[in-house]
């Protein structure tokens, strides 16, 4: 399975200089000096009001969610938020949303719909936070609730892929008419790591599984799940984040304004279409199956199911037809 995911033979081991370009990729998109929202949104927006709190239970600092002005027009921003140091991302949890940080999403989401405003999302996180509370909190139902309304949100959606897009936590602000993302950032069902524990049962395989997810921002444009690659200026996107900013308002006002010019009704039905057209496949015809055998529990169930006929003993009348016509 491991040698099909890689597209190898199993004498042919992967080259050492691919995992090493892949994992490179891997650490730019975890580098704790990366920028995330906040600092992107310094240089795009010319004026940033957040929102808090999810009106039901409390505010989630690891998703931020406001309104915004870029290039003059007016968009609906959400984005995932790590801390700059130790201090924030104890306050900010490391950047890993608890229930409530998708559900103040929703909230934003719903204002952009009523006030026709594009919507405008960062995905940098690792996963949904794993622990307890966020589980009785119920995180699964958070995440799918956010990308079942993002697939019929009215109106244009735009998604950046900042640095790690990881799981279903990175999906839940994902699902976009378009979807961008920069140099380095990766995006993946499962981190590098947790897929070689599964596939290998040790995290020693990590690079590995990174090349053989396909998770560069390069691949998945081949893939066909990202759209487009925003360069990165100098050494990554760390060393100027201004820059970076410029790079990406630029790319994000061209992207608004072309689906600006769509219908309502033909946004939804590409994005439609997008996601319908993920994962296709092809049925071949090959040789019948052979018939399954019945086991012992459905032998077991037959004969226990099965209406016993009562016989009919000497001196009972056998029930005759009801009518002349059935005669």
């Amino acid at each position: 399975m491991v040698d099909r995911l890689l597209g190898r033979s199993h004498a042919e081991p992967a080259p050492e200089n691919l995992n090493a370009e892949v994992w490179a990729h891997v650490q730019q998109a975890r580098n704790l000096k990366r920028p995330h929202t906040l600092e992107l949104l310094k240089g795009m927006a010319d004026e940033f009001i957040e929102l808090h709190g999810d009106r039901l239970f409390g505010d989630d600092s690891a998703i931020v969610a406001g309104m915004a002005r870029i290039s003059g027009r007016r968009v609906a921003v959400i984005g995932f938020q790590k801390g700059a140091d130790t201090e924030e991302n104890i306050r900010r949890n490391f950047g890993l949303p608890h229930p409530e940080g998708y559900r103040k999403a929703m909230r934003v989401m719903d204002l952009a719909e009523r006030y026709s405003m594009p919507v405008l999302t960062f995905v940098d996180v690792q996963g949904a936070f794993p622990g307890a509370a966020a589980e009785e909190r119920g995180i699964a139902e958070a995440i799918a609730k956010s990308v079942g309304m993002m697939t019929r949100l009215r109106t244009p959606i735009v998604v950046v892929i900042t640095g790690e897009g990881g799981s279903g936590g990175a999906l839940g602000l994902a699902v976009g008419d378009v979807v961008l993302a920069l140099d380095n950032s990766i995006y993946s069902v499962i981190s590098p790591e947790g897929c070689a524990a599964i596939l290998w049962r040790s995290s020693d395989q990590s690079q590995a599984a990174a090349v053989a997810m396909k998770v560069t921002a390069a691949e998945q444009v081949e893939l066909g799940i990202i759209d487009a690659v925003i360069p990165e200026p100098g050494e990554g996107a760390h060393t100027d984040p201004m820059e970076t900013a410029r790079r990406v308002r630029e790319i994000v006002v061209e992207h608004l304004d072309a689906l600006s010019r769509m219908s309502i009704d033909d946004l939804i039905e590409a994005r439609y279409q997008r996601y319908r057209a993920y994962g296709p496949f092809t049925v071949v015809d090959g040789p019948a199956a052979p018939p399954e055998r019945v086991g012992i529990g459905d032998r077991l169930r037959g004969i226990f199911s099965a209406r016993p006929t009562m016989p009919t003993l000497p001196g009972m009348r056998r029930p005759g037809p009801s009518n002349r016509e059935e005669m």
